[in-house]
């Protein structure tokens, strides 16, 4: 499967913007989330979590010092006009200039917002991808539609058609989130070039969540395996629970496996080990709740924020640890968590053994806007 080089070449580049670049080799903490849709009127995919959403990035992430990359469709310009936008959520762009006033914000542009670099007084500068530098291994954060000759080549017809035929009937988005097959291409390019070059890839667009190449549906099948090695050797109530959890799990599978269309032979590494090389934020629109992924120096963490007693089953069959977040109904969880030496060694000792040699003569990453 080919990969449209220009972009994953240019991210390459020595010539990549420098104020795209976020060191935390020396300590810190960032939040990758993406995808919140914001719109200005009727069919607003932001409505019903946009209250959490702001409460979490102003209660809980900007007092403890995390920066944060808003990795694309943060505005949804396919069908509403900024003016609307800014409107109607002036508290989550208030909760965003703190964040920039102190050079903790970061965004990149997405191809439903991709139209920002037309607004000349539009406040945050813009990038295409974000490099986030570690002590272990370097972190390319880009949106994904790059991948994909739809969004790259004719944006403009699906914007035209989302605006003027189906806003006005109801429809909200058209997107390769909405598709299996498009979502699969779009996670293989970018795990492709992550693979190729020994590095990490974190995606937005699909609003599928990623965790070391690994979905919901694949991580189940691995999840089974464990608690059926656990079960031998447990006893009483935990023998019960383990019972009851793979029981879960089975009708789980199920249902994604007839809502994604696809069979059990198809993930993004084929027959092949799973290399931890890409991970997905998910998005900020889920119907139950909001995904993102944490990193500092040593670990990344793929993360869950929902309301109280409105959590996904999985959440709330009490497998996973939450948190409370203090004042409020929200609920903070960890899914999925791993050091990045534990990710740099299956990198590198299952992925490709030669890098990409890549020269190109210029960069398209020098900036989009306020570079």
């Amino acid at each position: 499967m080919p990969i449209r080089t220009s972009f994953f070449q240019d991210m390459l580049s020595p010539k990549f913007n420098p104020r795209a670049v976020l060191d935390i080799s020396g300590g810190g903490k960032v939040l990758v989330i993406s995808d919140f849709h914001m719109g200005g009127g009727r069919g607003d995919d932001l409505a019903d979590n946009g209250s959490l959403l702001t409460e979490m990035l102003e209660g809980y992430y900007l007092p403890r010092g995390w920066h944060i990359v808003l990795n694309g469709d943060i505005e949804e310009l396919q069908r509403f006009s900024l003016a609307s936008i800014r409107a109607r959520w002036g508290a989550l762009y208030r909760v965003m200039d703190k964040f920039a006033a102190e050079g903790r914000l970061y965004k990149i542009v997405g191809n439903h917002d991709e139209d920002l670099i037309f607004e000349k007084d539009y406040p945050y500068p813009l990038f295409p991808a974000v490099r986030i530098e570690t002590a272990l291994i370097p972190i390319y954060v880009y949106h994904g539609h790059q991948s994909s000759r739809v969004y790259t080549d004719y944006n403009y017809l699906i914007r035209a058609a989302l605006r003027y035929f189906f806003k006005p009937i109801g429809i909200r988005n058209i997107s390769s989130a909405r598709s299996p097959h498009r979502r699969f291409y779009v996670e293989k390019q970018a795990y492709d070039f992550s693979l190729k070059n020994h590095c990490i890839s974190i995606i937005g667009h699909t609003h599928r969540p990623l965790f070391e190449s690994l979905g919901r549906f694949e991580y189940i099948k691995f999840e089974v395996e464990r608690l059926c090695r656990d079960y031998p050797s447990s006893a009483g109530e935990t023998r019960k629970r383990i019972a009851a959890e793979v029981s879960a799990l089975r009708v789980e599978m199920g249902k994604l496996q007839r809502s994604e269309r696809r069979v059990l032979r198809h993930s993004l590494y084929g027959e092949q080990f799973p290399v931890p090389c890409l991970f997905n934020s998910g998005s900020a629109i889920g119907r139950k709740g909001i995904n993102a992924i944490e990193l500092d120096n040593e670990n990344i963490a793929l993360i869950y924020w929902f309301s109280e007693g409105e959590g996904k089953k999985f959440i709330n069959r009490g497998w996973y640890k939450v948190e409370k977040h203090k004042g409020t109904k929200y609920r903070r969880s960890v899914l999925n968590q791993d050091r990045f030496e534990y990710v740099k060694a299956r990198i590198e000792l299952l992925g490709m053994h030669e890098p990409a040699e890549i020269e190109p003569e210029g960069s398209a990453l020098r900036g989009v806007q306020g570079a």
